[in-house]
């Protein structure tokens, strides 16, 4: 574990993935139910792509990218860099173009055209890597992993989930109906690309921004509440196994917040939690998401709020967190998250 400058300990990314799978021997979440009510939208367009994509897998293939529901894949969600950066699943690079084509239909099911292309995004900051020298024979923007967890059916409970390096969107379905879209994650390295043909690209631009801009408009009494620590933790803390357990609000409430400055830490929420995904859902999320006490959302920071100097926020409701931490000083590196506390992986309780 990584020591602070005040001398508290916080998790680096290896005792991240240590963690993890230390986790994935025990019972994984309280509680057995799938979450019940109408859900967040549809799935019968989500599940013909599904079973689109799935007819095209050769029976090795298709093995590949199928596992229970529930299991120790479904719960050892991970986006980090360990094991060569491949994670369980069928990857891109193990397709043929027209099985491809099909996998990134079951994506556009259920994400919206910019969250489609920001998924693309992240996939392409892996190239962006090797053309700068860095991972080369590792990384790649195809080394990303498609998987389904359970079978895709009218009835029933079943996931999917798209994960590599820096990326990690799961979906649940019950009975038709999609009833999870977390654990999210958008993650980026370089978050500022400065070579290259991609020279300019900027990856988490709104998560970065806004954060900033809302805490500099805040007062210097109410930034030093806000600012919880000096240091900055070194990795996102809610990881696999530990969804619920940093939900604890720290930081200001959005009672002492101007009308302006609460609209500004919705557009951050819904940046993380709805702006992905496909008109069907993003309607119902963001309801979902604004579901409990709106002023009791609390906004955490932590180190100096200097551009391109390492930081790190939290966003705190009743039923979600948000993280984005900067794993470097440069604010290059950052690792982001978004749970559904009530609703991690499709499970309540």
């Amino acid at each position: 574990m990584s020591k602070s400058r005040t001398g508290s300990a916080h998790p680096d990314r290896r005792s991240v993935v240590l963690a993890g799978g230390a986790f994935l021997g025990m019972a994984a979440l309280p509680g057995g139910a799938v979450a019940q009510g109408s859900g967040l939208g549809p799935a019968a367009d989500f599940l013909a792509a599904s079973r689109k994509f799935l007819v095209t897998l050769e029976p090795e293939k298709r093995r590949a990218a199928s596992f229970e529901f529930n299991g120790r894949e479904w719960r050892g969600w991970n986006y980090f860099g360990a094991g060569g950066f491949i994670k369980p699943g069928l990857r891109l690079e193990q397709m043929s173009a027209a099985q491809k084509a099909a996998a990134w239909d079951v994506v556009a099911a259920v994400m919206s055209k910019s969250g489609t292309e920001k998924t693309r995004m992240i996939m392409l900051l892996q190239d962006i890597m090797v053309e700068g020298g860095q991972g080369v024979g590792q990384r790649s923007s195809e080394r990303f992993s498609f998987s389904f967890f359970g079978t895709p059916a009218e009835t029933g409970t079943w996931g999917f989930r798209v994960e590599g390096h820096h990326l990690t969107q799961s979906i649940t379905v019950r009975d038709n109906l999609i009833v999870s879209v977390t654990p999210s994650s958008f993650s980026a390295i370089p978050n500022r690309v400065s070579y290259g043909r991609h020279k300019g690209l900027v990856a988490l631009k709104e998560e970065e921004a806004l954060a900033r801009r809302l805490l500099a408009d805040l007062s210097p009494r109410l930034q030093a509440r806000t600012r919880v620590a000096d240091y900055t933790p070194s990795n996102i803390m809610s990881y696999a196994g530990q969804e619920r357990a940093n939900a604890q609000k720290a930081g200001l409430p959005a009672a002492e917040f101007t009308s302006a400055q609460r609209d500004l830490i919705w557009q951050l929420v819904e940046v993380f939690s709805v702006d992905y995904l496909s008109p069907t859902l993003a309607a119902t999320q963001k309801a979902r998401v604004r579901m409990g006490d709106r002023e009791a959302v609390h906004f955490a920071w932590y180190g100096a709020n200097i551009p391109e100097k390492a930081f790190g926020y939290r966003v705190i409701g009743d039923n979600f967190v948000v993280e984005m931490f900067s794993v470097d000083p440069e604010a290059q590196h950052l690792h982001t998250i978004y749970h559904d506390l009530a609703n991690v992986l499709g499970r309540v309780g």
